[in-house]
């Protein structure tokens, strides 16, 4: 057959100039696979083969759609993940062999667990340590007793198998650092907690610990890809904290830190500025991103999710400010938390559908991941040496077992299915009944996450770069089709 004929068959009437046909034809869709959990059911992640999609029609303004345009491409995703917080660390130490492989399992399996690519740690204890400690003999100007000894018999150990666990997978393994106070006598109230700042005669001296522990970090076996400047800096809490305004983060980024990193042959760590709520994230990325001199040592802004609480407002559009202002800085939530821990909760769908519709909205926002806070806590939501109880995505029962919150299910709705790199692609919904964010992973597939937080099942039309297929949504549900 000569090349025309088979053309004129292939291509039918629409040809052009020369006898080529406008495109190649256009191969069928490949068939979505639909994962589902949903309130009520006992399975999580339910498997789903949809039928084959047909060329996409105008929707009515009676139907519920969700459209992808892949064409439009936004931010990359660096990564999702949890802290190991000592707390973490020992109450998986009381676990059972079998349930501390299940619990490395649920993390970073990428397939059948959560696939984290990230991790955060304190420096020194936080609120979420069984006591206040730090690293140094009291007063010592010399950090000559500088010591992580107390982080070897459980946190350190637990860092370790959590790394090698997600290498294991292949995963790139990434962890960042946080301090929540410096020591007390390096502060302006002479305490580790309540606030205060740190004294300008020890800013020096400061990132010098901060320098000492990441080395003693990466000796003890945990590379530290980077860190943030002070957890909550803005937050005068009855634990571990420490007060920078914007203008003391920025100096002591741009006039101590920055420089100390450089000169400790350290340059190379990402340092990540703010790690507190939103309500205050556009004024302070605005002060220390315009900074020259802190400017070059920043690789993203951080951020936490606890405005929300008192006023039930999540402040979405600061981010979405930030993004549009600055998007080449990567934004990174870096600590999120179901607060007033209540045993009888444990099972909350109402917590699954919060972290659902915040990574969601965040997500479409801008935000490159979200890192969640504990990864483990027992059945009292600690241990925690001032009370500050939490949720976490996984408890340990008082019998040694791994409870499994909805938390955690909705947290993977996006974590096995949006990978490190992949970026974000156009979403909208025609209905406020459901909300949508997409992403185009670097192997090429597509995840779509979709949630349905209303009392009632719906059906809609996901209609993906000019072909549709029909989804069914339970109530209160999310669900990721892959493609």
């Amino acid at each position: 057959m000569k090349r025309r004929q088979m053309m004129q068959l292939l291509c039918g009437a629409a040809m052009v100039g020369g006898g080529l046909c406008t495109g190649a034809i256009a191969a069928p869709a490949a068939q979505w696979q639909v994962y589902t959990t949903a309130q009520g059911s006992s399975q999580r992640f339910a498997p789903q083969t949809l039928g084959s999609p047909r060329a996409a029609t105008q929707p009515l303004e009676t139907e519920t759609a969700v459209f992808i345009d892949t064409r439009k491409q936004f931010q990359e995703v660096f990564g999702f993940g949890g802290a190991v917080t000592d707390a973490t660390a020992e109450v998986y130490a009381r676990l059972k062999p079998d349930q501390q492989k299940a619990f490395l399992a649920a993390y970073f399996d990428p397939k059948q667990g959560l696939g984290y690519s990230v991790l955060r740690t304190t420096i020194h204890s936080s609120d979420f340590s069984s006591a206040s400690y730090t690293y140094v003999k009291d007063g010592d100007r010399t950090l000559d007793s500088f010591s992580i000894e107390h982080d070897m018999q459980y946190r350190v150990p637990l860092m370790r198998q959590s790394l090698a666990a997600g290498a294991s997978y292949g995963t790139r393994m990434r962890t960042f650092v946080s301090p929540w106070s410096a020591p007390a006598w390096m502060k302006s109230n002479g305490s580790m907690v309540g606030g205060g700042s740190l004294l300008p005669q020890y800013r020096d001296l400061w990132a010098q610990y901060v320098i000492r522990f990441i080395k003693a970090y990466e000796r003890a076996g945990i590379p530290v890809w980077g860190l943030t400047i002070q957890n909550e800096p803005m937050a005068k809490q009855t634990w571990e904290s420490m007060i920078f305004t914007a203008d003391e983060e920025t100096r002591f980024l741009g006039d101590h830190l920055g420089p100390a990193l450089k000169a400790a042959g350290l340059q190379d760590k990402k340092v990540i500025v703010w790690d507190h709520n939103r309500d205050l994230l556009p004024q302070r990325a605005g002060t220390i991103l315009s900074d020259p001199k802190a400017r070059p040592y920043i690789w993203g802004v951080g951020y936490h999710w606890y405005e929300t609480w008192a006023k039930g407002l999540p402040m979405h559009r600061n981010l979405a400010a930030v993004h549009e202002a600055y998007p080449d800085v990567p934004l990174l939530l870096t600590e999120s938390s179901i607060e007033k821990f209540d045993a009888s909760q444990i099972q909350s769908w109402a917590n699954g559908e919060r972290y659902g519709s915040e990574i969601l909205a965040d997500l479409n926002a801008g935000s490159s991941g979200w890192v969640d806070w504990n990864m483990l806590l027992d059945t009292r939501g600690g241990p925690n040496h001032v009370g500050n109880y939490c949720f976490s995505l996984l408890h340990a029962g008082d019998d040694g077992q791994l409870i499994f919150t909805p938390s955690y299910a909705y947290m993977g709705h996006f974590t096995r299915y949006i990978k490190p790199q992949a970026r974000r692609v156009s979403a909208a919904t025609s209905r406020s009944t459901l909300n949508a964010t997409a992403f185009r992973n670097a192997d090429g597939s597509l995840a779509v996450v979709v949630m349905n937080s209303t009392d009632q099942a719906q059906r809609y039309r996901l209609v993906v770069d000019g072909n549709e297929v029909a989804v069914d949504i339970p109530a209160h549900a999310i669900q990721t089709a892959v493609r």
